[in-house]
């Protein structure tokens, strides 16, 4: 029987017997004592074999890395000189009596201990790679989050309700993961994207709040911070407004930061939608970064540049500055390579000046675009940017979403890079904001219709009710998201209630009755009866803990990822299946791969 974990192993238990269970971590050989770091879930502790007892001395010398071994043994102090003071055993070791291989290991495909190792090896090795003191941190934190916010949530009055995870296939948000059906030949079941309409149900119900923490699947691209399954704390609750939602979820969010990692959030800042894309281009901005817009569309109407007055004087068009202090130390090459990474995002340059001696106006400015831009306009720019000699000047014009996107992601690049840190244009370790006030719709150019900036169910303020209507553009949605640190933790809204209202978004989304009736009968249905005001959001549980851990994948958080290729390289799914598992689910493959 095991008496404590290996990591738990203090000078409280010094004197005492021990019996431990765990990997051998690394096996050392030190003139004819044996040196076996044991490793479990909880951390490490030194075991030292003796040559006194042959017995356990002859097993100790056949032990390699990740044995599974049980060892009994008395704690004793470290000689003086060999303390650890990175590990609770630090001060500590065991003198093993006892040892048992429970079971052998093969050679491990690489060391626990071992940096740069690539995804696919990990991914492959799964098993292994969660076994390293840093996947197990992750995980366990993972789990004490989890925790946190249940214990938050029900001292809050909310209750966990499972919700359906075959569902019906709805045409808005990402693509579905479908599931044939055995019973119904030709239909199907969708895994849910998210638990959404079952949720707002529940509150037709009368069950007033609503918790889950529950899997998702959407069949989308992949990027580091997006899995084909993700897990999401869902909530939802009646009869309050949007204030005391975004208030009461705040709270959560605080209290796990401080009881999980011990981290005190500052009070959220509120920023409408439109204030974020004015000042930093995005509606998730890192507020760590000290770089904000300059508009200049109405500045460069007039001037000679067309690079500047097309945008400038075209619907839709933008031109902003984004002044960098200090940035005139920045070499050509660095300029240039600014230049090719905004090309990512759309933009077809980047044009820029150097404020060399702001006293001597456009003398004392460097720039191939100077000769461009009238007296009136460069007094603006350095107006307006609050430019000081020094200072370097870069320009985003194009279409709004190319330059919001473009210059928006060359911000946060600077910030982040070292120039900036040293510079002190990055400050502070946690940033949380809460972006209000979205719009309702964004126009799909391509299809030329008008469609859910969040999702369909999303409340329109008090009195934009007769815009969905006559000028879908102008509705401002209940809507709220989290941010930390440029990135969306989670998002929600108050949804609506009445049905004629939710009609109305259908229509202004090109949804006629016949359709909404067939896809979301039942909804409009539930809410004749006399369904409650209601709002609730969904907090990326992934996100959450990728955050803390400062981890740059969601891949390190999660115990069995897939890859950006959306495959498990451990179990090798997807496969194929046999052919009477697809002829009893009435699917005859087109595409089938012919041996070769």
């Amino acid at each position: 029987m095991r008496t404590t974990y290996c990591g738990l192993v203090s000078e409280a238990l010094l004197g005492q017997t021990v019996t431990l269970m765990g990997w051998a971590h690394r096996r050392r050989d030190h003139g004819g004592v044996i040196f076996i770091d044991l490793r479990d879930r909880e951390g490490i502790v030194q075991v030292v074999c003796d040559p006194d007892r042959p017995e356990m001395f002859k097993v100790a010398e056949d032990v390699r890395n990740e044995f599974c071994l049980k060892i009994e043994g008395k704690v004793r102090e470290r000689p003086a000189g060999t303390h650890n003071a990175n590990i609770t055993s630090g001060k500590v070791e065991v003198l093993c009596h006892a040892i048992e291989v429970l079971n052998p290991s093969i050679t491990p495909p690489f060391q626990l201990d071992e940096e740069n190792l690539s995804e696919t090896t990990r991914l492959t090795h799964r098993v292994l790679d969660l076994r390293r003191p840093a996947m197990q941190r992750n995980m366990i934190l993972r789990y004490r989050v989890a925790m946190e916010v249940r214990k938050f949530l029900d001292a809050n009055g909310f209750i966990d309700i499972e919700t359906p995870m075959l569902t019906k296939s709805t045409p808005e948000g990402a693509r579905d993961y479908l599931v044939p059906s055995r019973v119904h030949d030709g239909m199907f079941f969708a895994l849910p994207q998210s638990p959404q309409l079952f949720k707002q149900l529940l509150m037709v119900s009368g069950f007033d709040r609503y918790y889950q923490i529950v899997k998702c699947f959407r069949d989308e691209d992949l990027r580091a911070d997006r899995q084909p399954e993700f897990t999401q704390i869902d909530i939802e609750t009646s009869f309050l407004t949007e204030e005391e939602i975004r208030t009461m979820f705040e709270g959560m969010i605080r209290s796990t930061f401080e009881h999980a990692i011990g981290v005190k959030l500052p009070a959220f800042p509120v920023m409408t939608w439109a204030e974020a894309m004015q000042r930093y281009g995005s509606d998730k901005p890192d507020l760590r970064v000290k770089l904000e817009f300059t508009e200049l569309t109405g500045v460069m109407a007039d001037v000679d540049f067309k690079v500047f007055s097309g945008p400038a004087t075209t619907p839709g068009g933008r031109v902003v500055a984004l002044r960098v202090p200090g940035g005139g130390e920045m070499s050509r090459g660095e300029i240039d390579a600014y230049t090719e990474f905004v090309k990512i995002y759309g933009a077809k340059g980047l044009a820029w000046i150097k404020v060399n001696d702001i006293g001597k106006g456009r003398e004392g400015l460097q720039s191939p675009i100077v000769k461009n831009l009238h007296d009136r306009a460069l007094a603006a720019v350095l107006e307006k940017t609050g430019a000081a000699s020094g200072d370097l000047i870069f320009f985003g014009a194009d279409k709004a979403k190319v330059v919001n996107d473009a210059i928006g992601a060359l911000r946060v690049k600077i910030g982040h890079s070292e120039f900036g840190r040293a510079r002190g244009l990055m400050k502070g370790e946690w940033t949380p904001l809460w972006v209000i006030d979205f719009p309702m719709f964004e126009y799909d150019e391509e299809a030329q219709r008008w469609s859910a900036m969040h999702h369909p169910f999303t409340s329109p303020k008090d009195g934009h009710e007769d815009w969905l209507e006559t000028d879908p553009g102008r509705c401002i949605a209940k809507a709220y998201d989290v941010v930390l640190n440029g990135v969306e933790l989670g998002g929600g809204s108050v949804r609506i209630h009445r049905e004629e209202v939710q009609s109305k978004v259908f229509r202004a989304l090109k949804i006629d009755a016949e359709e909404a009736q067939a896809k979301f009968g039942f909804l409009l249905d539930a809410l004749q009866y006399g369904a409650p005001p209601h709002g609730g959001i969904a907090i990326g549980l992934d996100r959450f803990v990728m955050l803390m851990t400062g981890a740059e994948s969601l891949r390190d958080v999660i115990a069995f990822p897939k890859t950006q290729r959306a495959q498990c390289l451990l179990t090798n799914a997807p496969g194929p299946v046999d052919e009477k598992q697809l002829r009893e689910l009435h699917i005859r493959l087109r595409n089938v791969q012919t041996a070769s």
